[in-house]
């Protein structure tokens, strides 16, 4: 009996050992699994991670490659320095062809140095040379004066330097050698002056010059005479700078000849005087101005100033970077040998408030 008992106690026991393995079995293989499990996630986290770093990496890389390019762009225009040689008298006109100028030389990233000549052509050939001296990628000049001009430009292009001439040399710039002119054709622009003055009833004009040499001034009083029915009387009346003394020139000239029935300034600034002359004696005449500013755009809209020529100077200033640049950098020459016309155009009270809004943004 009593061994009876002994075999029983050791089958329990072996029994409790048997289930205590078991069980120990169970959690290792258990902990097993869970330790599979998050080894499979954290290898799956770390690829996401790896696909997320990659991703970052290759935006990055197209970021720096697309600055890169950026960066090529403008290093190709900043090795490259243009002139602008005009005879600026840095007035409400050419202050417009200059921004025209200054936003292509900055959207293009190249250097860019303005010359005004202030009405003196023996200051712009003093310019040219210095130009063609500093080995000048580029210049564009205007030619009020071709006798003077001519020469020096010629130069520039037999030294490999390209140019441009625009404004004033539309009659000249094949002479020079230029890759082509930007402008509008003055004598044509005149014509289109002498057709509205017979429209509007004129019999007499005076034709009222600010400059005594420029050529380009003298077409466009060549061509008012070509179109217009009535008589013209064309005369250098005073300079813009000493506007006081221009106006008294024009008053002169119309105390003289009371036929006078109307007066084209061939300028903004001449056109205003023309008025002021004018009222000051309280004569009745048909204005008509060339090119614009604040003030003449407000008498035209007041009617005071039947109308006044654009020929979208900003273009002028800006048109000559663009080509210059594109020739330089990729062999590009536009105008086909023609020139390259920035007007006419008219203003009247009917655009006037229109253009005068954009005049106030230096963009005409």
């Amino acid at each position: 009996m009593k061994n009876l008992k002994s075999l029983l106690a050791l089958l329990l026991a072996l029994a409790l050992v048997a289930a205590a393995c078991g069980s120990s079995d169970d959690d290792t293989a258990a902990d097993d699994t869970a330790e599979d499990t998050s080894e499979e996630a954290a290898e799956a986290d770390e690829e996401e991670a790896m696909e997320e770093d990659s991703e970052e990496e290759e935006e990055e890389e197209e970021a720096m490659e697309e600055e890169g390019d950026d960066e090529v762009a403008l290093s190709q225009g900043g090795d490259l320095t243009f002139h602008m040689i005009t005879h600026s008298d840095d007035g409400p006109f050419w202050s417009v062809v200059k921004n025209g100028f200054d936003a292509a030389c900055a959207a293009h990233g190249v250097n860019c140095v303005w010359m005004p000549g202030n009405n003196d052509p023996g200051q712009m050939v003093i310019d040219i040379e210095t130009a063609i001296g500093e080995g000048s990628a580029g210049i564009a000049a205007s030619l009020p004066s071709p006798d003077q001009l001519i020469s020096p430009l010629q130069d520039a292009v037999a030294a490999g330097i390209p140019v441009y001439t625009l404004n004033s040399g539309l009659n000249d710039y094949q002479t020079i050698g230029a890759t082509t002119h930007i402008g509008q054709s003055e004598d044509v622009a005149g014509q289109g002056a002498g057709n509205r003055f017979n429209d509007l009833g004129a019999t007499k004009v005076l034709c009222g010059r600010q400059e005594q040499s420029n050529v380009g001034l003298e077409e466009r009083c060549g061509g008012l005479a070509e179109t217009f029915g009535g008589d013209v009387v064309d005369e250098f009346v005073g300079l813009d700078a000493d506007q006081t003394e221009q106006i008294n020139g024009i008053k002169a000239i119309l105390e003289a000849d009371p036929d006078i029935d109307a007066f084209l300034g061939v300028g903004p600034v001449i056109a205003m005087s023309g008025l002021q002359a004018a009222q000051d004696l309280g004569r009745d005449l048909t204005i008509g101005g060339f090119d614009m500013t604040p003030e003449l755009l407000d008498a035209i809209e007041a009617g005071d100033i039947a109308f006044t020529v654009d020929q979208q100077q900003y273009l002028q200033g800006y048109l000559p970077v663009v080509l210059m640049f594109l020739e330089a950098t990729n062999a590009n020459q536009a105008g086909g040998g023609l020139p390259v016309l920035t007007g006419p155009g008219f203003v009247t009270p009917d655009n006037a408030a229109d253009v005068k809004a954009l005049s106030a943004e230096g963009t005409r």
